[in-house]
């Protein structure tokens, strides 16, 4: 049985390269966030400068790619909110069991998002819809992110799903290594 998890711990690179554009590409929205901010304040404060009118959409948008790819950043790191104020006080199995269930569930949240935020955005292709102030763009582009913040989500967990059960037939490191 051992065996088996040294075979699936050689998959872990795999998350920690996705984690890591994940983390990227983020950055990158927030700095495009920030510019497009101040090219918008500046524009409002100095005469000879335009203020853009399609600014507040873009900074919303990428606001939200940041959430919703943050998120999923912060289950692969297991730092999103959870209680855990009774761990103490229970059992060390029925922790690892509780562990699972969430992981299932937010897995199903993650299933719902991937399903329906595409269900959503493929609707705004279909109509072809656009923003407001971007007549060019499409505003499939401001619900793609909630689908692949599910399926960011599902993989992550897949990961976590993995070491709670992991965690139950190795109970100490130096077995891995044996």
């Amino acid at each position: 049985m051992l065996k088996i998890f040294h075979v699936l711990d050689k998959i872990k690179p795999v998350y920690d390269i996705v984690e890591k554009i994940m983390m990227v590409i983020c950055k990158l929205l927030l700095i495009a966030d920030i510019l497009v901010t101040c090219y918008i304040v500046i524009g409002r404060y100095i005469s000879f400068i335009d203020p853009p009118v399609w600014g507040e959409q873009v900074v919303l948008t990428l606001m939200v790619y940041m959430a919703v790819l943050s998120a999923t950043i912060a289950i692969r790191n297991n730092a999103h909110i959870r209680m855990t104020c009774f761990d103490p006080y229970l059992p060390k199995t029925l922790i690892r069991i509780l562990d699972i269930v969430s992981v299932l569930l937010v897995m199903l949240l993650g299933y719902v998002m991937l399903v329906y935020g595409w269900d959503s955005a493929y609707k705004m292709l279909i109509r072809n819809t656009k923003y407001d102030s971007l007549p060019w763009l499409s505003r499939f582009w401001m619900y793609f992110p909630v689908p692949v913040a599910g399926a960011g989500m599902i993989i992550f967990e897949l990961e976590q799903l993995y070491q709670h059960i992991r965690a139950f037939f190795i109970k100490d490191e130096k077995e891995v290594a044996a």
